[in-house]
C-alpha cells in the first residue's frame, strides 16, 4: 500500500487520518490486550497502539513482533492520553491505533541496539554497518553530508559552474602520497592510477576553455589512516580562470556560507574570517591549520632565555633553536605532577626530549626548572602574563620540533581544562605559503602544496636556481575550521617555462618532467588562461558540521584503521584467472598460486 508519510513526520495535523506506515520495530511493549510498538524509520519514531477494539487481527499480528522486524501498518491518528505525550518526539502528541498489520521481513537478534551512544567496539559496528546506519545519529550524520553537496550544487550552478567528470583510471605521477595501482588487462605490464586528486585533468579543463569547473570528485590515497583521514574520499572541487588569489578567496567564502546556512543554519559573515600568513600562524600557534576558538597562543622566549642559568634553554638557543612557551589558564591546579609527566611522554612522538614547566602561585613560580630561572621570574611572568593558578609548558628545540610540540599541548590542554566553545565556528585564511618544504627524514624537498602552484609574482626571479627557489612563497590559501584544514587552494602556474623552473628546483630533469607530465607542459604551449582553485574535504567538512571526531562518523561504509573494510572484508584475495585472463604476465603474486616465478605456468 502506499505510505501516508515517514513514521516520524506523523503529528497532530493528522488527527483522525487514516493513515497507512512502513518501517522497523524499535520496541514493543505487551500490556496484555494492550501492545505498543514503537516504528521507526528515518525521519524519527511514531507509538503505534494494538488492541482488540481497534483491531482484533491487527493485534495477533503484532503478538509476533520483534525488535526490527519490518512491519506495515493501517490505523487512525488519535491524541495522546493524558500524562502520555512525549516532548521529545515530532510525534510525541499522537499515537496510531492500528486497524490492520503486515509482517514484511523477520529480524534475528542484531548484535548491538539499534539506538545512540552504544558502547560497542568500531570493529563490531563496521562489520554490520547496514545495522548501524540505521541509528538515528548515523542519519542524522549522512543527511548532513547530502545537504553540504546539495547546497554546493546549487551555490555552484548559480554561479556559472559547469560540473564536469574527470577520470578514475589514469596516469600514474610523482609526488603526493603513494598511489593505488590497477594493472591493466589488455597492456600487460602497464597500471593505471586511481587519481589522488583530479587536479591535472582540471588545469586541463581551464586550457580548454571551461573557465569556471566543479566535481564533487572522489579520491584515493595509499597513506597511513587517521581520524580524519581514509583511504578513499571524496573533495569538493573546483577551478576557475581570469580571477586572482583574493576574489578566488571570496567566492569560496560565499559558497562556504551557502553550506553552512543550508546544513546548520549558521550565518557566516565572510568579512569576520581572519586571513593570516603562514610564518603569522606557525608564530602564533605553531601549525599552519591553527584552532582559533581559543587563545593560548605561543610566546617566544628566545631572547629572555638566551643567558639563562637553565642549560636545556640556554644551549637551544646557542645551536640555533628557540624556546616558546603557552600559559595555560587555571593549569596548575588541574595538573598534577603525574598528569605533567604523562604530558611529557606524550610530547615525546613529536620529537620533544623532555617537557619543562613551571606552576604559577601567590608566591611565585615553582617546579623542577624554578630554581634555576629565579633571576628571570620576574621578566618570565610579566612577557607571558602568567597569573597565580596557572601553568607555563615549555619547549626548547628546533623550530619545527617547538612548534609540533606547543600545537600539540595546546589543543590537548584545552580539550581537557573544557576551555573550547564547541558551538563556535573559528573559519581562518592561511595564505602565502612556502613554496617547497624540506622533508629531513628523506632529505628531499617536496611542494609545499602540490608542483603546480605558481610563486608569488615578487618571487618568480628566484626560480633561476635550486636554490633561490626553495626560498619562494606561493600564491596559496587554505581554509581552516576549528583547527581542521578544510580545503587547500592556490594560483596555478599556467606558462611551460615556469612549470618546468618549478619542476627543476623539486630534482626533476628536463626529460623526467615531459616523460611525468608531457601532457599537461604541451598542453600549456597552445595558450593557458591564468586559474586558480580549491578543493574541500567533504568528509572532513561533514563531520565537524556533524559533531563527530572521526570521518567514518559521516562516511557511509568507511575503512577501518588498518585499510580494511570488515563487512565485506575487502581488500581479498582473487583467483589467477581475474588478474591473468589470457595474458601472460611475469612473475606476480596470486591467492591461489605458490610458484615464485609466474613465467613458468
Amino acid at each position: 500500500m502506499k505510505r501516508t508519510n515517514y513514521a516520524g513526520l506523523i503529528d497532530e495535523k493528522y488527527l483522525d487520518q487514516t493513515v497507512t506506515l512502513q518501517g522497523w520495530v524499535q520496541k514493543r511493549r505487551d500490556l496484555g490486550g494492550l501492545i505498543f510498538v514503537d516504528l521507526r524509520d528515518r525521519e524519527g519514531i511514531v507509538q503505534l497502539a494494538f488492541s482488540n477494539e481497534f483491531g482484533e487481527e491487527a493485534l495477533k499480528v503484532a503478538e509476533d513482533m520483534r525488535t526490527e522486524y519490518v512491519i506495515e501498518i493501517v490505523g487512525d491518528v488519535k491524541s495522546r492520553g493524558e500524562g502520555a505525550v512525549n516532548e521529545h518526539l515530532h510525534s510525541g502528541k499522537i499515537e496510531v491505533h492500528v486497524t490492520s498489520a503486515k509482517i514484511l521481513s523477520a529480524s534475528k537478534t542484531t548484535p548491538f541496539y539499534i539506538e545512540d551512544d552504544i558502547n560497542v567496539s568500531d570493529e563490531l559496528r563496521l562489520k554490520y554497518r547496514y545495522l548501524d546506519l540505521r541509528r538515528p545519529e548515523m542519519q542524522r550524520n549522512l543527511r548532513i553530508r547530502s545537504k553540504i553537496t546539495a547546497a554546493t550544487h546549487e551555490f555552484l550552478d548559480a554561479n556559472g559552474f559547469i560540473d564536469i567528470e574527470t577520470p578514475y583510471l589514469a596516469k600514474s605521477t610523482p609526488e603526493g602520497a603513494r598511489d593505488y595501482l590497477v594493472p591493466s588487462r589488455v597492456y600487460p605490464g602497464s597500471f593505471y592510477a586511481l587519481p589522488q586528486s583530479p587536479q591535472l585533468f582540471k588545469q586541463l579543463l581551464m586550457g580548454a576553455g571551461f573557465d569556471r569547473y566543479y566535481q564533487v570528485a572522489r579520491a584515493f590515497r595509499d597513506e597511513d589512516l587517521r581520524g580524519d583521514r581514509q583511504p578513499e574520499f571524496t573533495q569538493l572541487d573546483v577551478e576557475m580562470s581570469f580571477m586572482n588569489q583574493d576574489e578566488i578567496m571570496d567566492l569560496v567564502s560565499d559558497w562556504v556560507a551557502a553550506i553552512m546556512k543550508r546544513t546548520v543554519n549558521y550565518y557566516l559573515d565572510k568579512a569576520t574570517i581572519p586571513v593570516l600568513d603562514y610564518a603569522d600562524s606557525m608564530r602564533r600557534f605553531g601549525t599552519d591549520k591553527p584552532d582559533m576558538r581559543f587563545g593560548m597562543e605561543l610566546q617566544d622566549l628566545s631572547a629572555l632565555m638566551a643567558d639563562a642559568e637553565f642549560g636545556v634553554f640556554a644551549n637551544a638557543i646557542k645551536n640555533g633553536g628557540e624556546v616558546k612557551a603557552i600559559v595555560v589558564p587555571g593549569g596548575a591546579n588541574h595538573y598534577s605532577r603525574k598528569d605533567i609527566d604523562k604530558m611529557a611522554q606524550y610530547v615525546t612522538r613529536f620529537g620533544a626530549k623532555g617537557l619543562a614547566w613551571l606552576k604559577v602561585g601567590d608566591e611565585g613560580v615553582s617546579g623542577p626548572i624554578a630554581k634555576f630561572l629565579k633571576a628571570k621570574e620576574a621578566a618570565l611572568l610579566e612577557t607571558t602574563n602568567a597569573k597565580s593558578g596557572d601553568l607555563l609548558l615549555f619547549a626548547a628545540d628546533n623550530a619545527n620540533v617547538v612548534a609540533a610540540t606547543l600545537d600539540a599541548l595546546r589543543r590537548r590542554t584545552a580539550q581537557e581544562l573544557e576551555l573550547i566553545d564547541e558551538n563556535n565556528w573559528a573559519f581562518a585564511w592561511v595564505v602565502n605559503w612556502p613554496l617547497f618544504d624540506y622533508q629531513p627524514e628523506e632529505d628531499r624537498w617536496i611542494a609545499a602544496h602540490h608542483p603546480f602552484t605558481m610563486p608569488n609574482e615578487e618571487d618568480l626571479p628566484l626560480l633561476a636556481t635550486t636554490e633561490g627557489a626553495h626560498q619562494a612563497h606561493a600564491q596559496s590559501y587554505d581554509l581552516v575550521l576549528n583547527g581542521y584544514e578544510l580545503g587547500s587552494g592556490s594560483i596555478r602556474i599556467h606558462q611551460m617555462d615556469v612549470q618546468e623552473k618549478m619542476l627543476a628546483a623539486l630534482g626533476f630533469t628536463k626529460e623526467a618532467a615531459h616523460e611525468a607530465f608531457g601532457f599537461l607542459l604541451e598542453g600549456m604551449e597552445y595558450g593557458f588562461p591564468p586559474m586558480g582553485g580549491i578543493a574541500l574535504g567533504l568528509d572532513r567538512l561533514a563531520m565537524l558540521l556533524a559533531g563527530q571526531d572521526n570521518i567514518r562518523e559521516v562516511i557511509a561504509f568507511p575503512k577501518n584503521s588498518k585499510a580494511t573494510e570488515p563487512m565485506t572484508e575487502a581488500p581479498t584475495p582473487v583467483a589467477k584467472a581475474q588478474v591473468i585472463g589470457d595474458l601472460k604476465l611475469t612473475a606476480p603474486v596470486y591467492a591461489d598460486v605458490t610458484a615464485p616465478n609466474m613465467a613458468e605456468e
